[in-house]
């Protein structure tokens, strides 16, 4: 039998990382070997605070949770409590976890594990500040880690947070400039392809309907979550862009991909943290990831219904 991936999920919570948090634990294709929290869409006693209570509800509480970066790198730190409300996981009541964080920083269990861990995927899903840090602090470790898969960036979709940039790279584009510098195998699932995972009301429907704690939960993180995209596009629901970095690990053949150049703009006041896809090939810039334009959005909600299912 096929052994399962070795993941580290790289989080900041968020209603989306949640769901996103869920599905990989509810998946045996994935060994998840730890969860990173990072600041990002609220400061990190929250995001760190909202991770444990996610693995919590999951039941997953074997999974070790390390809170690291505070800051970017370079710059303040950009909140997004407008979109997932003052504590980050707006939406459900859930209870007060009784699992702890490990005692390590995040940078530094990444740097031991991927000094000694070969064939490690990371999953970023939020500013990609703990993943620059360990890279830069130990370059070798590019030699453990098979493939940084993570949501982030836009390009025919423009950005969320400003006009051209999206919220996790905008919040510290010099860390994603340094991630894309690196050389190492990287997949992006940005704003052109998440924006196709609308939060339907059927869709919302069929995680209530589920008999257990973890898809009503869900139903209640979606409800709050999608009232800010369906104010501010007019759309029937709030895109889950989260979970589609796992969903592209457990079956890449719901995207459309195609491996080109992306540079992050680390200068222009005007399009700060943009990243810009040569998905047309009309540079001579060497491609450096892999872009994902599209998902087959019926295929991705039924993966994640079914995977939720399977949760206490």
């Amino acid at each position: 039998m096929t052994q399962p991936r070795k993941i580290i999920i790289d989080t900041d919570p968020g209603q989306d990382d949640a769901v996103a948090l869920l599905l990989a634990l509810a998946s045996p294709e994935l060994d998840v070997l730890a969860i990173t929290v990072v600041a990002g869409n609220v400061p990190l006693p929250l995001t760190e605070l909202n991770t444990r209570k996610i693995v919590e509800l999951s039941g997953r509480t074997d999974v070790p949770i390390y809170a690291g970066c505070a800051e970017p790198m370079d710059r303040k730190l950009v909140t997004a409590e407008h979109v997932h409300g003052r504590t980050g996981l707006d939406g459900p009541t859930l209870p007060d976890p009784k699992i702890q964080l490990q005692p390590e920083h995040a940078v530094d269990f990444l740097i031991e594990t991927l000094r000694t861990t070969p064939d490690v995927t990371l999953c970023p899903l939020g500013p990609l500040t703990n993943i620059a840090t360990a890279l830069q602090r130990a370059p070798e470790i590019k030699e453990n880690i098979r493939e940084i898969v993570l949501m982030g960036g836009g390009f025919f979709e423009g950005g969320n947070i400003t006009p051209a940039a999206e919220f996790n790279i905008y919040v510290d584009p010099t860390a994603a400039d340094i991630v894309l510098r690196s050389g190492i195998q990287t997949t992006i699932l940005p704003l052109d392809c998440t924006h196709n995972a609308l939060t339907t009301a059927p869709r919302v429907a069929a995680f209530r309907a589920l008999p257990n704690r973890a898809g009503p939960a869900v139903a209640e993180l979606t409800d709050f979550f999608e009232r800010y995209d369906k104010e501010k596009y007019g759309s029937e629901g709030a895109p889950l862009h989260d979970p589609t970095v796992i969903a592209y690990l457990l079956d890449p053949t719901l995207f459309e991909t195609r491996h080109i150049n992306v540079t992050v703009e680390t200068k222009s006041d005007l399009t700060l943290g943009a990243t810009v896809a040569d998905w047309w090939r009309v540079t001579d810039r060497k491609p450096n990831a892999t872009w994902v334009r599209n998902l087959d959005a019926d295929g991705f909600f039924k993966l994640l219904t079914d995977r939720l299912a399977t949760l206490p």
